[in-house]
């Protein structure tokens, strides 16, 4: 009998055994999958961390790059740009004989032309036009020699540039005329480069009379 019973527990003792070392298995294949997970997350979050600092440094280097490209073209010259120099800025109910034409400076009414991006399809009074120069904007006028296609090339310019207006000018002698504050340059045709140099370098530029001053909320 007892000699029986030994043998008979043999089995189970081996069973238990194998079960137990398959358990051991099963842990350690756990623990180094853990550990591998751990390692491809400790990689993948160093490697964002290293994107984030290359993405942010890369933003920082363009917007620095972006702000000298701002400042190289509010100094260069633009060629055939005319400045009358110091312009007097009195308010005035009345109308003013400007000297040049269009006017861009001198007396002018208190109510100036809403410019943040206005194109008027209509001729403007020339002494509200003038107080939106005071105020940084950029004025373009055109005559019957301009085209549909500068028309409408120069109409989106000026719809997508705050502190900027257009308006008909029949009686100006170039076919494109851009504005500024004693400042103004013609050209023949939208497609001049000398446009976008010239709306970069004076929309709310140095002969700002009064920078940020509102361009909404004047005269239509």
């Amino acid at each position: 009998m007892g000699s029986a019973s030994k043998q008979s527990n043999k089995p189970g003792g081996k069973n238990v055994a194998d079960r137990r070392t398959r358990i051991a298995e099963l842990r350690a294949a756990e623990q180094r999958r853990d550990r591998r997970n751990k390692i491809i997350a400790s990689v993948a979050a160093g490697v964002l961390v290293i994107g984030a600092i290359a993405t942010g440094t890369w933003i920082v280097m363009d917007q620095n790059q972006q702000k000298k490209d701002r400042e190289a073209a509010a100094n260069a010259d633009i060629p055939g740009v005319k400045t009358f120099g110091d312009l007097s800025r009195n308010h005035v109910k009345e109308k003013v004989n400007y000297p040049m034409t269009p006017p861009v400076g001198g007396d002018h009414n208190a109510i100036w032309l809403d410019c943040m991006g206005h194109v008027y399809d209509q001729p403007v009074e020339n002494e509200r036009a003038v107080h939106s120069l005071e105020h940084g904007a950029v004025w373009v006028t055109y005559n019957g020699k301009a085209t549909p296609e500068d028309i409408k090339t120069l109409s989106d310019k000026v719809k997508n540039t705050p502190y900027s207006l257009m308006s008909p000018y029949p009686d100006e002698q170039g076919t494109i005329t851009l504005n500024a504050w004693s400042t103004q340059l013609i050209v023949d045709s939208a497609s001049d480069p000398r446009v976008n140099q010239f709306f970069t370098k004076y929309v709310q530029g140095k002969q700002t009379q009064e920078p940020g001053a509102s361009c909404t909320m004047g005269q239509m």
